[in-house]
């Protein structure tokens, strides 16, 4: 993957835009500071999600939309 490093004070947005659309890294600096990363979003899920494959693993308790007892919410001194 390409990269590519700019001054903030030079910056054209439309033109760092179009080179992030191709797959290239911008990395914007201000003098010797590093400001901002832009990298290019991918344009589909790197793995398919499968419903179901963890069935069983999380459960909740009958009870966890009951209200918490007072002793919860009341700091002991």
């Amino acid at each position: 993957m390409l990269i590519k490093t700019v001054d903030i004070n030079e910056v054209q947005w439309t033109k760092l835009l179009a080179l992030v659309k191709t797959g290239t890294e911008i990395i914007l600096m201000e003098g010797n500071t590093l400001i901002a990363h832009l990298v290019p979003v991918p344009s589909s899920p790197s793995s398919t999600r499968l419903p179901g494959l963890h069935l069983g693993a999380i459960w909740a308790s009958d009870d966890f939309d009951q209200p918490l007892p007072d002793e919860f919410w009341v700091a002991e001194v």
